[in-house]
């Protein structure tokens, strides 16, 4: 639609599970919110869904001259990025794999109609 208002975040260094557990908070919530509610979040994937959520108000903003205080998410999702495969050595000579998994931020916000009739 054309009040859609998107942005992205790549190859964040969060595993992309930890990450839904956070966008699940501000899933449908007003962005103003969902930043509250981010600032208080313990988890380390709150800041760089803050950082997105942000972004987008600042995309609105400025390109589309909107009120940050009339948006909201739409949708949020969490997908997997690349995973960076490292080794650490152990006992005998083994090796023990180590996985450093990523993930990719999609966010939309829309803004609020008001049905007045």
């Amino acid at each position: 639609m054309e009040n859609d208002i998107r942005a992205k975040a790549r190859h964040i260094p969060v595993s992309a599970q930890k990450t839904r557990l956070v966008i699940d908070l501000v899933r449908g919530k007003n962005v103003v919110e969902a930043l509250e509610v981010l600032s208080f979040t313990p988890n380390k994937a709150a800041l760089p869904v803050s950082k997105l959520i942000n972004s987008a108000i600042a995309n609105a903003e400025n390109n589309f001259g909107l009120n940050r205080y009339d948006l909201f998410i739409q949708y949020i999702v969490a997908d997997e990025g690349p995973t960076r495969k490292w080794r650490r050595f152990g006992a005998r000579g083994r090796v023990k794999p180590r996985l450093r998994r990523s993930s990719h931020l999609s966010l939309i916000l829309r803004e609020h109609e008001d049905e007045e009739v």
